[in-house]
């Protein structure tokens, strides 16, 4: 009987390697990605700018960006991340570009005590999330992400668009908790979708210990990394 993979047991320090490969969907999904990440920088109000990205990996979105951006230091950022490994990674990469207001920490992202003291913020990551939960808990993160904006923040998030693809509910649900479309990844490319949302709402009040969503890993087919 084949041996299913959990979530615990995967390699994601390995994982994270697909983005080496410019021919990969991961590696064009990157790109989008940081396209966004650089327009909600480049419109940012002036100020301070604080940024908080959920299961981040090796924080190689908004580390790629800030490392020549104008804006880089006016950023305060806390990347969440499970995997001691992509923790260590992200440190070294934030270093190395001379970010110090970008911190790496090794902690659990679906807790709301993970973003204690950096909430609300202007632009929150949720990349490589989506693609690994059910569509319930899909629902539920994007309930509890007006607890971590701060008005007008943007939200930058990721899914995998294959069948069935749930973009259109995804967008859905972020109207349906206070938040505008700004941009969203066009159907032709198949392998990913990337979305900008608005916040338009008022800013909630931070709750802590909650549960933002539930970690359901599904396998992926043999050789395949899920791209989230």
């Amino acid at each position: 009987m084949e041996r299913q993979e959990s979530w615990a047991q995967r390699d994601w320090a390995a994982w994270q390697g697909a983005y080496d490969d410019p021919t990969s969907s991961l590696a064009r999904r990157l790109a989008t990605v940081r396209r966004r990440i650089r327009e909600a920088l480049d419109t940012a109000p002036r100020g301070p700018i604080r940024v908080v990205s959920l299961c981040a990996g090796q924080g190689r979105d908004l580390i790629g960006v800030l490392a020549d951006h104008p804006r880089r230091d006016d950023v305060e950022a806390r990347l969440v991340e499970l995997d001691e490994t992509n923790v260590r990674m992200a440190r070294s990469a934030a270093r190395a570009a001379g970010l110090t207001g970008v911190e790496a920490v090794a902690g659990d992202a679906s807790r709301t005590d993970a973003y204690a003291g950096i909430v609300p913020a202007d632009l929150v990551l949720v990349c490589g999330v989506f693609g690994n939960i059910t569509e319930a808990d899909i629902e539920r993160t994007i309930s509890l992400l007006p607890e971590l904006c701060a008005e007008n923040a943007t939200v930058v998030w990721t899914r995998n668009r294959r069948p069935p693809d749930i973009t259109a509910a995804v967008c859905h649900w972020f109207e349906k908790y206070g938040f505008r479309k700004l941009w969203l990844s066009p159907p032709e490319e198949k392998a990913y979708g990337v979305g900008a949302h608005r916040y338009a709402g008022s800013p909630y009040r931070w709750n802590g210990g909650q549960a933002v969503h539930v970690r359901r890993l599904r396998r992926p087919p043999e050789g395949r990394p899920w791209p989230g």
